[in-house]
């Protein structure tokens, strides 16, 4: 029987079925960061354990560290005091740290495909929403809490459930290719809009089709990073060619032989020809243009050429979270989201804060300046980034257009460090959320749209359709 790459990876870990039915699953690799792991660490402590397998624990400071002065001590007291948390539970236990001093600091979801630690067939796990994003590699990737970060420390296996699968194809090309206005971003946008903020639920998403296909890793990181945000417990793209030469060289892959010989196993681990998905979505890439979200979920989006929809045109039980979100967001049924007015600009996040990201941004960029009166940010999802994106002069091309050029970490995707909206602010974000006080501010508003959409913003100073400024 024809298998998917979800049956193989899971079968391969499972160590026993439990007598609740769940699985105890055996995790490949723990990515661990400042936040969620203080608390676990004290609980191993009272318990009198170490670390089950500290060669696949790996962490670095993301959430919490400011983006335009390191140095520390950090100026935020709580800030600093979960950085020292951090350093010392991690020398304590004898793990290794990608610190500032590294020079592989960096969003835990950048650094892990970016070093190689990310890798095909794996099972991984992390104390964060978005670790769905290392299903591009072609593994099995979960968000976990706190609770079970002391369970995987401790034991190296967690209790799962296995999700159902549903395969989202996307199919055809996209309409004007990745270089004239639609991004991955606009695409898992698009695939959120279709299938519903709770449509993931109880599910994994295996992406598929052309679209999918033709992508780069990074397009790939972007389109998983945000499974999460459609309902799924984890997205993943089949393992290819391009996975293959993606991991090629990296630090933490196998080397000469040993590459070869991992490869051949990788690619054995794609879902075979044949094999039964619990569901099966469709979408035409080359009806996606550039999308903008409009409202408090993830999944209330738009066209940049489209109207702001009207509760009353939407199922009973959803027009309740529709007049919120319009309430919330100062805007009016019918209203064309082009022409919004924005006060911030952010690029960067686990989900666009990748080399290509700043790329795509500072060509925009480099048609104008910084809009009078607006805020931007960029911030650079990890050390290896920024110095590849300064190698290139993309730093220059950002400043001389206004832009803040910062250091790397998770920044204004959410309210944890000093990059915060103020007030109502409305915020132009490359980043996965648009909860009501996500970034920062319980009244300040927030706009979902890819980095070239974001940087279009940013010199207009109202969203824009990026694709008349690349024209």
């Amino acid at each position: 029987m024809a298998r998917t790459l979800l049956d193989k990876v899971w079968d391969a870990h499972t160590v026993r079925t439990l007598p609740s039915g769940q699985t105890q699953l055996l995790i490949g690799l723990h990515l661990i960061h400042e936040v969620t792991t203080p608390q676990a660490f004290q609980m191993l402590k009272e318990l009198k354990l170490k670390v089950r397998m500290p060669a696949r624990t790996f962490g670095t400071l993301d959430h919490i560290i400011p983006t335009a002065d390191q140095a520390r001590p950090f100026a935020d007291p709580q800030a600093e005091e979960m950085a020292q948390h951090m350093y010392r539970n991690m020398k304590e236990f004898g793990l290794p740290l990608f610190d500032m001093a590294s020079g592989k600091q960096g969003i835990v979801h950048v650094i892990g495909p970016e070093l190689g630690l990310s890798q095909p067939g794996m099972t991984i796990a992390c104390g964060d929403s978005h670790t769905s994003t290392h299903g591009a590699v072609g593994a099995i990737a979960f968000g976990i809490g706190t609770t079970q970060v002391r369970d995987v420390l401790a034991t190296q296996c967690l209790a799962m459930a296995k999700p159902k699968l549903r395969r989202v194809r996307v199919e055809g090309t996209l309409a004007n290719g990745v270089a004239n206005g639609v991004y991955a971003k606009d695409v898992i946008l698009a695939i959120i809009n279709q299938l519903g903020v709770k449509g993931g639920v109880g599910y994994a998403y295996e992406y598929a089709g052309p679209v999918i296909e033709r992508m780069t890793m990074e397009e790939r990181l972007t389109i998983c990073n945000m499974s999460i945000e459609g309902g799924a417990r984890c997205g993943y793209v089949n393992p290819d060619a391009t996975t293959i030469e993606y991991l090629r060289g990296r630090p933490y892959a196998p080397q000469g032989e040993a590459f070869d010989r991992a490869a051949a196993w990788w690619k054995s681990m794609a879902t075979e020809r044949g094999a039964e998905f619990d569901d099966i979505a469709r979408l035409d890439g080359a009806a996606i243009e550039p999308v903008v979200t409009w409202g408090i979920n993830p999944g209330m989006s738009i066209g940049v050429s489209q109207r702001i929809p009207s509760p009353d045109a939407q199922p009973e039980p959803e027009r309740p979270t529709f007049r919120e979100a319009l309430a919330h967001m100062g805007f009016e049924a019918g209203q064309p989201i082009k022409g919004a007015k924005i006060d911030v600009a952010f690029v960067g996040s686990c989900t666009n804060g990748r080399l290509s990201d700043l790329r795509a941004a500072a060509e925009v960029a480099k048609k104008g300046k910084v809009a009078e009166g607006v805020r931007a940010l960029i911030v650079p999802g990890s050390q290896q980034v920024a110095q590849a994106a300064e190698a290139e002069g993309l730093h220059e091309i950002f400043l001389a257009a206004g832009f803040q050029w910062r250091k790397a970490g998770c920044s204004m995707c959410l309210g944890m460090n000093d990059d915060k909206l103020q007030g109502r602010e409305m915020s132009a974000s490359s980043s996965n959320r648009n909860f009501i006080g996500r970034q920062g501010s319980p009244t300040g508003r927030t706009l979902l749209m890819s980095p070239a959409m974001v940087a279009a913003a940013a010199i207009t100073g109202v969203v824009t359709d990026v694709r008349e400024i690349l024209r």
